[in-house]
């Protein structure tokens, strides 16, 4: 990353231990890394400033608050030309259900993910984007079934480790 701070095993570790608790006061992560307050302070605020960390959140369980499914669409492109890909990624952004929208290689061109209320919900939002013409050709959902694990964050230590 161009222009980036070159990250260190206690920017990391900082990454790390935020990922497994975000609420950490700046001492109890200060301690967790090795640090005092005030470098480690400096630190975490050159990491936000630099786009390592884009927020702060908290984990709702869902199904506590509403009945609710998941489903993935596969969705095939009509026409393969760059503002094709630029139409459909604009407009995709719309829908608040949509949570994740990935670019693949392979068989077709977009993996998305819904969370929406119901299975009627869903076909009413994928007609509305047919009606919209937003260059879709085919799509194929599946619907889960039941969520057997999402570690919910990407163990950033595991991808540093060489």
């Amino acid at each position: 990353m161009a222009g980036a701070p070159r990250l260190d095993r206690i920017d990391i570790n900082i990454l790390s231990q935020l990922q497994q608790n975000g609420r950490l006061t700046n001492v109890d992560l200060a301690e967790a890394v090795g640090l005092s307050a005030s470098p480690c302070l400096a630190r975490l605020r050159r990491l936000e400033e630099a786009g390592y960390i884009v927020s702060y959140n908290a984990r709702i369980q869902l199904s506590k608050l509403v009945e609710h499914i998941t489903v993935f669409t596969e969705v095939t492109l009509k026409d393969h030309r760059r503002e094709d890909f630029i139409r459909f990624e604009a407009e995709i952004r719309r829908y608040d259900a949509l949570q994740e929208c990935h670019l693949v290689s392979g068989g077709y061109d977009y993996l998305l993910k819904f969370v929406i209320r119901s299975v009627a919900k869903y076909q009413e939002l994928m007609e509305t984007m047919l009606d919209r013409n937003i260059g879709v050709e085919k799509y194929f959902s599946y619907i889960v079934i039941k969520t057997i694990y999402d570690r919910g964050a990407v163990p950033v230590k595991s991808l540093m480790d060489e």
